[in-house]
């Protein structure tokens, strides 16, 4: 049925709704979770699950803490004495017998004792995964590790810059037209290239297309049409058709809109975060169109 609908597929925009189209009928038959909203695929947390849950018993462990410390101030609210009597629930303990202010104690005590084992746990797990992600990544690229131990953890947790000096910023640079004045250096440079030999003209095949898709990696972030490497390497009869769309679009000297254009995410170059010229711009194009680039 794919290769009834590429066959007469006219343009690389109804190739690429094609592709997708048969990513999201395999992803439904398997049973594979989907994006919520949009086609475009969500940054999943940096936050590993069982951190997370060790966080939330630490946020419910202090919130308890605050609500007997209350108690144990005076503080006789329903809400306060539903709390207290769910922290004892289990024991013989009654919240008017003599010495209920040495047993809040006790029980504060005893969670002030587990936040610092979790805290702890945390931090082992922690180190645990940085020396096995440093392990791994020494195995595979040893300069890259070395040029991390050298460059400082930049952090992007702090404020962000303010919305409109960040516009205002990245306007100056990309809306505003800029005349180039052509320099004596382009004569020079011309001069030198008039005896270069044209280059031959592109002949785009299968068996290129294929080639640049296994050399992708599967999973790298997607363009707004959220069609990841992994599918085109899996419907290998797309290959001929993008082949020949890509011969086209190249004859044309012509691509569709939707190629160019894609979500520009800023990333922090260092700890300002507050300076919107501190930020790196990354766009995320198509993987149609990062294959026809990488041919």
């Amino acid at each position: 049925m794919l290769v009834t609908y590429l066959g007469a597929s006219r343009d690389l925009c109804e190739t690429d709704s094609i592709l997708f189209g048969a990513t999201l009928a395999v992803c439904r038959i398997i049973g594979a979770k989907l994006p919520v909203a949009g086609r475009a695929t969500q940054k999943s947390s940096a936050i590993p699950a069982w951190r997370k849950r060790i966080e939330d018993r630490i946020a419910k462990a202090r919130a308890l803490i605050g609500r007997l410390t209350s108690f144990r101030s005076g503080n006789n609210r329903p809400k306060i004495i539903r709390s207290v009597r769910m922290a004892f629930a289990g024991t013989n303990i009654s919240l008017f017998q003599p010495d209920i202010t040495q047993k809040l104690m006790e029980r504060i005590d005893d969670l002030k004792q587990k936040i610092a084992a979790w805290r702890k746990r945390i931090r082992r797990f922690s180190e645990r995964s940085r020396r096995f992600n440093q392990n791994r990544l020494f195995q595979s690229d040893q300069k890259r590790l070395y040029k991390s131990l050298e460059r400082p953890e930049v952090c992007g947790a702090g404020p962000g810059p303010d919305q409109a000096d960040t516009v205002a910023f990245w306007r100056g640079l990309w809306s505003e037209p800029v005349n180039q004045c052509e320099g004596p250096w382009m004569e020079v440079v011309a001069s030198q290239s008039a005896s270069v030999t044209p280059m031959d003209p592109v002949t785009i095949t299968p068996e290129d297309v294929a080639e640049a898709v296994r050399r992708a990696p599967n999973w790298k972030s997607p363009g707004l049409d959220g069609l990841h490497h992994y599918w085109l390497k899996g419907f290998v009869v797309c290959h001929a058709v993008l082949a020949r769309q890509f011969q086209e679009a190249l004859d044309q000297k012509s691509l569709p809109s939707l190629f160019t254009t894609g979500i520009t995410h800023l990333v922090p170059k260092d700890q300002d975060t507050t300076d919107p010229s501190k930020y790196r711009p990354i766009t995320c194009l198509p993987t149609i169109y990062k294959t026809l680039t990488s041919i």
